[in-house]
């Protein structure tokens, strides 16, 4: 890696974290109902919408219980309309290339991906769906998804805020339209005039066709793509409106784009943080998990981007006395655009898998074992950063395990910021956590001894088996990423992913909205002598390590059958 390289890389996290400070403390003002600069503006069309939903119903303080079924609720009722949309699309206007409906079994695995903020895509966009269907049944729940997961982030804080034992966690309606309307729109307007400027198409067309030099017509897929990209990245939600996702030049068409698409995968996530430390008056509290969230993507980056910049080991072995990097001297470029090269590549694969969006703008089929792995770990331990809201309770998950552990070793009390952690609330945090190497590593060991699950690979052997494991972690992390050689359009994979999906984003949303209601009627302790307190830094290096001893030994056996064996194996010279 030339020094060049890691300044680029240093400069897109550097800004990352410049944007995240001032927009967390923005999200904390829009949820704490404070005024902000755009409320003139938004409170008239806010109003109307409560009034159409039930202005009572938005105004009423919700628990836990009531909290989460509007949210579950909601969320059904917006993958019905998708999944109809999807399947009558032949029958609806805004169709020029005059596709037919979509199969009805590709359309429920579409539908609850695109509401449950994953976004993995078994089709392609720009041979699939009509203009409705893109803007409809895939733009608009990039919004709806992006926000539910914000949304439980921030009741679950209220939680922890709650002094008295008062079971009141916000209210969900008016949670989902502030956020919408404060954050997720201005931003996705003013940032898709951006990307039309830099090249990225703004039409209801369907295509142009080009006459190339050597004759002949070419025909060139067009669409509403700049409104997508925006909210695409802004809300971790990844999906492309065209096949290629970020490395088309309709979708990412210049260095500039690339960059705001990075910047944008950060911001909120991040800014989560920030807004957490000010909505529980600690924000030194917020800078040890912030830190130690940074602490992980700085672990796992290099690990995507160094070995891509090595070459791949095999080239070692075929009889020439010189290194992978010497025969490879721009390192791995298979599967990776020239105009963004090693460095961009890999920076944006490292941050698509640790803040879980999806988006990608090369193709990590082609990575070397290990710098798939990298990619792989974000997803698995799905807190280093993670989606928005998703992976911020995931990080307190293993927050709350540290402080249990930590209290036992040490004879103290288990508390967080002041609420007792006891056996119910290990219960449910053990759940929490449970579930997502279950939903990841069982699936996986089904398709890889059945045939209907070992036909559709584009890989025999050892990295088919990392295709198959890469699809269920980015299905049950919502990342909806692929290694692109698995063919996941087939009843089996459309059945179990679309399932795996289902399983990775309502259970853990429900045990931890749980935990919130039980955290939420418990009153504060002030703190005494006996309290192990959570924002130190010996405190951070203890939350640190128990990610990695957990993630090590959740995910390391089966990432040895995978990548790291692939590794092992290129080394010797070996072959598939």
């Amino acid at each position: 890696m030339t020094l060049e390289s890691w300044l680029q890389i240093a400069l897109a996290l550097l800004l990352g974290l410049l944007i995240s400070v001032p927009a967390g403390r923005y999200l904390a003002r829009v949820v704490r109902d404070e005024r902000t600069w755009l409320d003139p503006v938004l409170d008239p069309p806010d109003n109307l919408i409560y009034r159409l939903i039930g202005t009572r119903l938005c105004r009423q303080p919700m628990n836990w219980k009531t909290y989460t079924l509007h949210m579950l609720a909601t969320n059904l009722g917006m993958a019905l309309l998708i999944y109809l949309i999807l399947v009558f699309q032949a029958y609806l206007p805004l169709n020029p290339q005059h596709f037919a409906g979509v199969e009805p079994m590709l359309a429920f695995n579409t539908a609850v991906s695109f509401i449950t903020n994953t976004d993995w895509q078994a089709y392609g966009g720009e041979t699939t769906l009509s203009n409705l269907s893109q803007m409809a049944a895939i733009t608009f729940p990039m919004f709806t998804s992006a926000t539910t997961g914000f949304v439980v982030a921030m009741a679950f804080i209220r939680a922890l805020t709650v002094k008295d034992g008062g079971a009141n966690l916000g209210n969900f309606y008016r949670d989902l339209i502030r956020f919408t309307t404060r954050v997720l729109m201005p931003v996705s307007f003013v940032l898709a005039l951006l990307m039309i400027q830099q090249g990225e198409p703004q039409t209801l067309a369907a295509s142009v066709t080009a006459h190339p030099l050597p004759g002949g017509e070419q025909t060139i897929a067009l669409g509403p793509v700049a409104s997508m990209e925006t909210i695409k990245h802004l809300g971790t939600n990844g999906g492309g409106f065209f096949n290629a996702n970020a490395a088309h030049p309709f979708e990412n068409p210049t260095p500039i784009t690339n960059l705001v698409q990075t910047l944008l995968m950060i911001a909120l996530p991040s800014s989560i943080v920030v807004c957490f430390g000010i909505m529980i008056g600690n924000r030194r509290q917020a800078w040890l998990l912030y830190g130690v969230m940074a602490a992980l993507l700085m672990l796992f980056l290099p690990m995507v981007v160094v070995p891509e910049q090595a070459g791949t080991p095999l080239l070692a072995k075929v009889g020439i006395d010189l290194a992978p990097s010497d025969l490879q001297p721009g390192g791995n470029m298979e599967g990776k655009e020239v105009r963004f090269g090693i460095a961009q590549s890999g920076l944006f694969s490292s941050i698509t898998t640790t803040f879980t969006t999806g988006s990608v703008n090369s193709m990590l089929d082609s990575y070397t074992p290990i710098g798939g792995m990298g990619a792989l770990i974000g997803m698995m331990l799905q807190c280093v950063f993670g989606g928005k809201g998703v992976g911020f309770l995931a990080a307190l998950v293993f927050g709350i395990i540290g402080v249990f552990i930590a209290g036992l070793m040490v004879g103290r009390t288990p508390e967080f910021l002041g609420k007792k952690i006891e056996k119910p609330e290990i219960v449910l945090v053990a759940l929490t956590l449970l579930i997502h190497p279950l939903v990841i590593l069982a699936p996986t060991g089904w398709s890889v001894i059945s045939s209907y699950g070992v036909e559709p690979m584009g890989n025999a052997g050892i990295h088919g088996y990392s295709e198959v494991l890469y699809a269920f972690t980015t299905s049950a992390a919502n990342n909806g990423s692929a290694f692109a050689g698995l063919n996941g359009n087939t009843p089996w994979y459309n059945l179990a992913l679309g399932t795996v999906i289902l399983l990775g984003r309502y259970p853990p949303i429900i045990f931890m909205m749980a935990l919130a209601g039980s955290i939420a009627a418990k009153p504060t302790l002030a703190p005494s002598v006996g309290t192990l307190r959570t924002d130190t830094l010996k405190f951070g290096v203890f939350w640190f390590g128990t990610i990695l001893v957990v993630g090590a030994l959740t995910f390391f056996p089966a990432l040895v059958l995978g990548p790291i064996a692939e590794f092992v194996a290129l080394k010797a010279g070996l072959t598939f």
